[in-house]
């Protein structure tokens, strides 16, 4: 995981308990609370967020259904939880019913962009703190359907731009479709240099693209990697469960 921050597991036949379980052994757990499904209305535990296009009846959720709109940001590069105070560590993303064509996931290495970039770009980078939220991400595809409760809810954090990883002392650049502005700086100006860094950092050079198979368990470093889903045709279905561990702190409290 420090190398390659991106493992793949073939042909892992597991259910919601044994993913859990394995999880477990990387730190304190996630609960699934970055979505929009009522309690009511879940097919899984809160122990596992739902990464499809399910209904609780296990049919594929209609075209305009709230819940899929949400959900089609995951297609922007985003880090996992980035909107939360703490946010992801390491999330384990198990395949249970993947389409024929379309559905991969591409994740981009932050390290080898920040190793890229020029010295005067990284040295602006260093200091600088950014707020993510759920609102701002989803605002960018125009959904901006929530509720007063949703909206505090989901109430920007401050998260570092630069990250140092605990174990390997690289830096790397913490960029999420979540960040939505930096501190001190002109919304305008602050999300232009945003854009200009993820398109950077998301050169094919520092890509990888998952092609899914079905029962494949993946799992990923959301310190030092941004990722996305493609596109896929929605009247299909895609099953992935994912657990998600969290981090040890807020990365204002963690070391650069």
């Amino acid at each position: 995981m420090d190398h390659y921050a991106v493992l793949v597991f073939p042909d892992q036949v597991i259910d919601d308990e044994q993913q859990y379980a394995f999880s477990t052994h990387f730190g304190p757990m996630e609960t699934a609370t970055g979505d929009l499904i009522a309690q009511n209305d879940r097919r899984l535990s809160m122990n596992i967020n739902d990464i499809s296009n399910l209904d609780k009846n296990g049919q594929v959720l209609a075209r305009d259904d709230r819940t899929r709109l949400f959900g089609l940001a995951n297609m922007l590069w985003h880090s996992d939880s980035s909107f939360k105070s703490t946010p992801a560590k390491f999330s384990l993303l198990s395949g249970r019913v993947v389409p024929d064509a379309g559905g991969n996931t591409e994740f981009a290495d932050m390290r080898a962009a920040w190793d890229a970039l020029d010295s005067d770009t990284q040295q602006k980078c260093l200091p600088l703190l950014c707020e993510h939220s759920q609102i701002y991400s989803r605002g960018k595809l125009g959904f901006d359907e929530f509720t007063e409760e949703e909206r505090e809810k989901w109430k920007p954090v401050l998260q570092r731009l630069v990250r140092r990883h605990p174990r390997t002392d690289r830096l790397s650049l913490y960029l999420s479709s979540h960040a939505g502005t930096i501190q001190g700086w002109p919304i305008p100006e602050a999300r232009m240099f945003l854009l200009d860094l993820l398109e950077h950092a998301t050169q094919p050079r520092f890509v990888y693209e998952h092609q899914w198979q079905q029962w494949d368990l993946v799992m990923w470093d959301n310190r030092v990697l941004t990722h996305r889903a493609r596109r896929y045709d929605y009247d299909k279905p895609r099953d992935l469960h994912r657990t998600t561990v969290s981090d040890s702190a807020p990365t204002l409290e963690q070391p650069l």
